[in-house]
């Protein structure tokens, strides 16, 4: 007898195949048939006019801390992830020293956006090894997670404040990779890093890995061959690619003998700019497969609707001048902010940007998001440009006004447009891409300034039930059995007898995304970017329901996924051989 029966519903694989008709059994949280015929089970779900899929996979998260005070770590769950994998960027919170948490929580809040109050109320910061850290999530989570080690607090447990501005000598970068070793060899995934112009520290100083010499950073990757199921990823130093970034990719990837994943590639307005920057992002795969490499980069279904503010000064703080801006404490901030020299230097700096990065400084076509002071309400919702035009004033001065009065907490958008129906289209040719994995949702970061947490409600619901840019059962694909097999998941992505039973069933005539609103449900008061789901009835993870009807069950089945035990080591070109004895 079965442990489990999900009868009456329409299976879609994850294979990408046409659904078909069948009951879904499972067993010891394993998958243990599927077939028309009526079996026994102990429980039975009817899943009548319900899609029965794999758990959703989101492979690019910031979940770290989060996880430590909410087990369900929503919103994914919710939207049908039942797999994700934190640690990105270099920004994990182990190895730890009582030293570096001081550091690594105004770092977090600055560069991935995690209010500093929930930091130090939802985080107990008592942990000193990977393995101690992981031990605390064990049996604890909802849904399955695993976490790479972070470059940066590798560097600031080893170099302490000379991470920061220094390069390592020889001898702390073998401690670093005996460190990782470490990590690894107690669960850490892999390892990640970057050297974004973007990730600052709660200084307002570059992260401590962008001060790492290439030769340490391609040392650490060097570890990830020695370990079975390892996993690469760096966030290259621009989104606008050049010789330069094209060889650093390909370099991680043969150090690590691994495919290394990047973030992040979109598509929203389709002007010539975007294209010309996307296949320039593509080319890194063409130029890294000619030396026996493999780059893939992170892309989304929707436009990301990126929120900024004088407070964190995240994005804001990569235009010149500006950094020094943020190095500023909040009252000597707002000083400067009406002062006429550092206005004249602010908008020199913004002045000067260019490509991706152009919207930070076209201030008018900012869109006032989101405002505390009263004053300000009748903003709300509307552009600078046409709130300065009806004031007859310059559109950065208005820009800096509005955030004045606010006491510097206006939320602004950059670069606002309406998204356009024929951008979908244009999105699934990137999706179908084998340059290319469905990711990149930042979900646990950036609570103040991104809504792109709901990728996998974002792909099925848009993407293929509203626009028909590609099939339900392609959607499906892009973000279980594909993602999985990329991450060198085992056993998981996939609805087949003996595969973990990890299962969503939706409604296809409904899933979709609800109004991203403001949330205020963290630690110490803070407050988030969130959006419901629509469409998704049930949630299981390893044969157990985790979400009915839009509610958290209680139950915490989620296993921590570790290096060879949970994934198998995905080759390069390089490494073909190798494959073939896997």
């Amino acid at each position: 007898m079965h442990d489990l029966a999900i009868t009456g519903g329409t299976v879609i694989d994850g294979t990408g195949s046409v659904r078909f008709a069948a009951n879904v059994y499972v067993t010891g949280g394993r998958i243990s048939g599927v077939s028309a015929g009526h079996q026994d089970a102990r429980e039975v779900i009817d899943a009548s006019g319900l899609i029965v899929s794999p758990g959703f996979l989101d492979v690019h998260t910031h979940y770290d801390a989060q996880a430590l005070w909410d087990p369900t770590l929503s919103p994914s769950s919710f939207h049908g992830v039942t797999t994700v994998f934190g640690g990105f960027c270099g920004f994990s919170i182990a190895p730890l020293t009582p030293e570096t948490a001081p550091y690594l929580m105004p770092m977090l809040a600055r560069v991935e956006g995690m209010p500093l109050e929930s930091l130090e109320a939802g985080v107990p910061w008592d942990w000193e090894s990977f393995g101690d850290y992981l031990g605390k999530l064990e049996g604890k989570l909802a849904i399955n997670a695993g976490f790479l080690c972070g470059h940066s607090a590798l560097r600031r447990k080893v170099m302490g404040t000379r991470a920061v501005g220094s390069e390592a000598t020889q001898a702390e970068v073998d401690t670093m990779k005996a460190l990782l070793r470490e990590a690894i060899s107690q669960g850490a995934l892999g390892f990640s890093t970057s050297l974004s112009e973007t990730h600052f520290d709660g200084n307002a100083d570059p992260v401590p890995s962008r001060h790492a010499s290439m030769d340490e950073i391609l040392q650490l990757f060097a570890v990830l061959p020695e370990f079975e199921g390892t996993i690469a990823e760096i966030a290259p130093p621009s989104l606008n690619f050049t010789p330069e970034t094209y060889e650093i990719l390909t370099d991680v990837s043969l150090a690590a003998r691994r495919p290394v994943n990047w973030n992040l590639m979109s598509l929203s307005q389709l002007t010539p700019e975007e294209y010309e920057r996307v296949d320039m992002q593509l080319g890194a795969s063409d130029h890294a497969a000619a030396r026996g490499a493999r780059v893939v980069g992170l892309t989304l279904p929707q436009t990301p609707r990126t929120r900024v503010n004088f407070i964190t000064g995240t994005l804001l703080n990569s235009m010149p001048e500006w950094g020094a801006l943020f190095k500023l404490p909040i009252e000597e901030r707002k000083a400067a902010l009406l002062d006429p020299a550092w206005r004249e230097r602010l908008k020199a700096g913004a002045a000067s940007m260019s490509g991706i990065m152009a919207s930070m400084g076209n201030f008018g076509a900012m869109k006032v998001a989101s405002v505390h002071s009263q004053a300000n309400r009748a903003y709300e919702g509307r552009l600078v440009d046409e709130i300065a035009a009806e004031q007859g004033r310059e559109a950065f001065d208005m820009f800096v006004a509005i955030a004045l009065t606010d006491d510097l907490r206006t939320v602004f958008m950059p670069g606002y447009k309406a998204d356009k129906d024929e951008a979908f289209p244009e999105r699934a040719k990137l999706w179908l891409d084998e340059r290319t994995v469905v990711g990149g949702s930042d979900a646990g970061a950036h609570l103040d300034m991104i809504d792109t947490f709901a990728i996998t409600t974002e792909l099925i619901g848009s993407g293929a039930r509203q626009h028909g840019a590609v099939s339900l059962e392609e959607a499906v694909h892009q973000v279980t059995l594909k993602p999985a097999t990329f991450m060198g998941l085992k056993d998981r992505g996939r609805i087949a007898e003996g595969w973990h039973a990890d299962l969503v069933l939706f409604d296809p005539d409904s899933i979709g995304v609800g109004e991203t609103y403001m949330r205020e449900d963290l630690p110490g008061g803070g407050a988030r970017l969130y959006a419901d789901a629509k469409g998704i009835e049930r949630v299981i993870v390893g044969g157990t329901e985790i979400i009915r009807n839009g509610t958290w069950t209680g139950a915490t089945p989620g296993a921590i996924l570790k290096p060879g035990e949970a994934t198998r080591t995905v080759p390069i070109p390089a490494d073909s051989k190798d494959a073939d004895h896997a």
